[in-house]
């Protein structure tokens, strides 16, 4: 196998390659301007490393993955075209109204209650960009009001005339019946063939979203055409760029549903928080592998924070309806927590609350934090890190980047002066403190919203900055155990490596397999299984026109059940693709119940309300090889401690005054050490913080465990002394 797997973040740009049985980890700043620049620096590193050439490379890998940031930030910027919008006549202020709940959307609950102060954001389309057109289709298919095409004409001219960039075509009950969306879109091509349309994308809301709901489904097409033009120019950059190096097959583009496809098969809105949902899916493919149980994933960057959670048994967490910045949308993508706290996260003082504030602002790559040197002004967390003594200036990224420890002091300083009467250290330590409460109680509601027990969860933490603050994190959430995977400092982009080409189509879909009053079960197994061919049939469709075989493609059928009422909707994936008969509906019901009681307790299951489908979704998709993992069991394993290589004066959150710490290098992480805390571990792409009452042990597979170890005893045969390096 060989393959190249890149994750383009806010900071840094980081590559995953694969050559036969070689694996390398490499990084490199992003490039915002052209992300072709970072890209290539990152694989040139990992090309010197594997002793190859970029052209050679690029000639025989069997695929380039990409996974980008790229459509969060363009969103969060509010940078995209002017897009226009078609409407049902009597909907023209659905998108606007957003159900009088768009003040709140993507909000956090604090905020979502200050209603003195609510503020909408700016909305993505104009109010004089929306027109209707005389047309109605009912809620089950049927035309009540033909489309009338001369009205069509008009408001497509009065579109195109008032400076719309993209047009969006979102009907009512169109996911029932395409038919008038459809005849727009051949409409608007009749009246401006393709070589005067130019560059106007032309979406449909039927093509995007499967699901009911007006408001979402218009808003999910809004989205994509705001992003389209962003992600279509960088797409086709990158793609030259490949080229341009002698690759000739398409680039492959993650997906947050959680697969890859080419980027003509590929929606803009599908690639929104595609790098971190790799991560998730390589935290899945550990724990299907390794039998390593229920995992909470922590990728901490340099922008960003993400939550993933990976249940035992690999069934992914789906958001129904997730908000993307201050938009809801209708879109099937794994659930994922960011939270605005990274490496680069901006650290300020909050006058309302008198406290140290992280983030959501972000120093990315450039300038970066105020220690990098190159600008930066505003004190972050890798300031902090710095001040207390985590990080060495010499060696910061493999001494890719000096470190400037008296800037990031004065930056600290000149922020928190006015407000703290403390010293940088003091402060430093404040922030880190408060970093790690933050992401801890982020992860503990997390596992407690969907079900899980701290105690029987492991930590799955990787990123570039997840094991300088994993211990403290773990200790303030209650977790016990920190597993940090193979290659953890590019774990998203290895996660990438491991995706397959996979599309998913889904349909709302009223189904009722359980009805409680009848006391009856389904029977209408026609129109359930005609649901899912028709949804196998789009699925095959998409893959084969990436040219793959259609006898490859495989299927997996999931819906979204709830019981009776109940407001909690629990995704289900089944072993089997076809209804056929009573013991077919008996075990989809009883799928349903195992799941809903290892996620909320045995018991909790309430058939006697009934049980309901709420939507019909198929993956369709093409397996392939994958990075393996071995066994991640070390018991019995006699381990020593390590020589350490240095000491150095550290400075910890929880204890009063500094303690001089034992430093170690990469050679120490071999499977038969073990390293009492605290202590420090330095390798090229990251360090590893142990702090007190924890305990870290190497596995022979690569990998890393963090224990916590109140007494701080080990099964150690033998303890050598420290020697100066």
């Amino acid at each position: 196998m060989k393959r190249i797997s890149v994750d383009i973040g806010g900071t840094f740009s980081d590559c995953f390659f694969v050559w036969d049985d070689i694996y390398v980890e490499s990084k490199a700043l992003t490039t915002h301007h052209n992300l072709a620049l970072g890209f290539n620096e990152a694989l040139d590193l990992a090309c010197d490393r594997a002793g190859v050439s970029r052209q050679q490379a690029l000639k025989e890998v069997d695929s380039v993955r990409y996974a980008t940031t790229l459509g969060t930030n363009a969103l969060i910027e509010g940078v995209g075209p002017r897009v226009g919008v078609l409407v049902t006549h009597g909907f023209e202020d659905t998108i606007h109204l957003s159900r009088g709940r768009g003040y709140g959307e993507g909000l956090d609950p604090l905020k979502q209650g200050d209603m003195a102060d609510a503020q909408r954001p700016e909305p993505l389309v104009p109010r004089h960009l929306v027109r209707s057109v005389k047309e109605r289709i009912d809620s089950i298919g049927t035309v009540l009001v033909p489309l009338m095409y001369e009205d069509v004409r008009q408001q497509v001219r009065e579109l195109v005339d008032n400076g719309a960039e993209a047009i969006v075509v979102a009907l009512t009950n169109a996911t029932e019946n395409a038919d008038h969306e459809e005849r727009i879109l051949e409409i608007i091509l009749e009246e401006y063939p393709a070589h005067e349309l130019g560059a106007i994308p032309v979406l449909l809301s039927s093509q995007v979203s499967g699901r009911k709901g007006e408001y979402i489904r218009a808003m999910s097409t809004v989205v994509d055409a705001f992003l389209h033009q962003t992600m279509f120019h960088a797409l086709n950059q990158l793609s030259s760029n490949l080229r341009e190096s002698g690759y000739d097959k398409p680039m492959l583009v993650i997906h947050n549903s959680g697969g890859m496809a080419q980027p003509n098969s590929t929606d803009a809105l599908q690639t929104i928080h595609s790098g971190p949902i790799a991560g998730v899916g390589g935290a899945q493919h550990l724990s299907e592998t390794t039998g390593l149980g229920n995992v909470v994933s922590m990728d901490m960057g340099g922008t960003s924070f993400d939550i993933g959670l990976v249940p035992e048994g690999g069934i992914k967490h789906y958001d129904f309806q997730p908000t993307i910045g201050r938009w809801m949308v209708s879109a099937p993508m794994i659930h994922l927590n960011t939270l605005g706290a990274g490496g680069g996260s901006i650290a300020s003082y909050d006058r309302i609350h008198g406290a140290i504030k992280i983030g959501p602002e972000s120093a990315g790559s450039d300038p970066g934090p105020a220690c990098y040197d190159r600008g930066g002004l505003r004190p972050t967390v890798t300031d902090a890190d710095l001040v207390l003594g985590y990080l060495d200036p010499e060696n910061y990224a493999n001494g890719y980047i000096p470190l400037n420890k008296k800037r990031a002091a004065y930056a600290i300083e000149e922020a928190f002066s006015d407000e703290l009467d403390l010293e940088a250290i003091q402060v430093a330590k404040i922030i880190k403190r408060t970093v790690d409460e933050e992401m801890a109680i982020g992860i503990e509601k997390e596992l407690r919203t969907r079900g899980g027990l701290v105690e029987d969860y492991t930590m799955l933490a990787y990123g570039g900055n997840g094991p300088l603050h994993a211990c403290g994190i773990a200790s303030r959430a209650g977790i016990s155990k920190i597993l940090f995977p193979p290659f953890a400092s590019v774990f998203s982009a290895l996660g990438a490596g491991n995706m397959k080409p996979l599309h998913i189509h889904e349909r709302s879909a009223y189904i009722v397999l359980y009805d409680a009053l009848e006391r009856s079960l389904y029977n209408d197994y026609d129109a359930i299984n005609n649901y899912i061919e028709e949804l196998e049939q789009k699925g095959a469709e998409d893959l084969v026109r990436q040219g793959y075989d259609r006898d490859s493609v495989k299927y997996r059928l999931e819906m979204d059940m709830r019981y009776g009422n109940q407001l909690v909707t629990t995704a289900v994936a089944f072993d089997i693709n076809r209804v056929k008969g009573t013991g077919a509906v008996l075990h989809l019901i009883k799928t349903f119940s195992d799941i809903f009681g290892d996620r909320y307790g045995e018991g909790t299951q309430a058939p006697e309300a009934g049980v309901r489908v709420q939507t019909v979704r198929v993956a369709s998709y093409i397996d392939g090889d994958v990075v393996q993992f071995e066994s991640l069991d070390s018991s019995g394993t006699r381990r020593i401690e390590p020589v350490a290589v240095a000491e150095r004066t550290i400075h910890f959150t929880d204890e009063e005054d500094p303690v001089n710490t034992p430093i170690y290098d990469t050679m120490s992480l071999k499977s038969h050490y073990v390293i009492n805390g605290p202590a420090l571990v330095t390798t090229e792409s990251t360090t590893y913080l142990v702090e007190p009452g924890w305990r870290l042990e190497p596995t022979p597979q690569g990998a890393v465990w963090l224990l916590k170890d109140p007494t701080n005893t080990t099964d150690v045969t033998t303890k050598l002394q420290f020697q100066g390096a």
